[in-house]
């Protein structure tokens, strides 16, 4: 572990090169940039509920750990967000109508291991959805108002709507404080960082996923 490096920054930079792909993925650039239809958008949302339920699903039972509990806030939690648009985007009987694609089981199933027997691997994946929502993901929300028609900051974008968080960029500070203070050694925090490379892995699978299932109109 380099010193005098902060932790945050490490990880930062330690990643770039998997967030980057992630980011400019095939399904992703389509998505965004108006080729696939609203029902592409709605395929992925489902998506998130999944990895979004076994993020949150555990968060409860991880307050009081040492390690994860300084970053379990309510004001990120995004399920009930998501769960509003799919009904916006679903209708009222969504549950029934959605279904989990493999790459997507296999990232809600790590997620929900770390939680259970590794409470640092957890934090890496925590770190990279939600500032990722709080960063880019307000890239996807503008675009998904501009090609689909969605209120701003109405339903069918909820889910990158932080309500509670004024200040994101104040936020992203703050939270960056908590990565470097987090109380690991260095071994521990190396693990952290291939647990973050880990998780952009498993979101490049779900896009790919969606990319194979997807085709942008002729």
């Amino acid at each position: 572990m380099h010193q005098n490096i902060p932790f945050s920054t490490l990880i930062r930079t330690a990643s770039h090169d998997q967030h980057t792909e992630a980011e400019n993925s095939g399904f992703m650039t389509n998505l965004l940039g108006g080729a696939l239809g609203v029902d592409a958008y709605t395929r992925y949302t489902e998506q998130l509920w999944y990895v979004y339920r076994a993020l949150e699903d555990s968060a409860h039972a991880l307050r009081e750990d040492p390690v994860t509990g300084p970053f379990i806030r309510s004001d990120l939690f995004r399920v009930g967000e998501i769960e509003r648009d799919l009904t916006h985007l679903r209708g009222p009987g969504w549950p029934e109508r959605i279904s989990a694609l493999p790459a997507t089981r296999a990232y809600a199933a790590r997620v929900e291991e770390c939680a259970r027997t590794w409470s640092a691997g957890y934090v890496a994946h925590h770190y990279t959805r939600y500032l990722g929502d709080l960063s880019g993901g307000q890239i996807i929300r503008a675009k998904a108002e501009k090609n689909w028609g969605f209120a701003h900051r109405g339903d069918g974008v909820r889910f990158y709507v932080f309500e509670g968080i004024t200040n994101p960029a104040a936020f992203k500070r703050d939270y960056r404080a908590l990565l470097d203070a987090i109380g690991v050694d260095d071994l521990e925090k190396q693990r952290v960082i291939d647990e973050c490379n880990r998780a952009f892995d498993f979101n490049a699978a779900v896009f790919r996923a969606l990319g194979e299932e997807t085709r942008p109109a002729a």
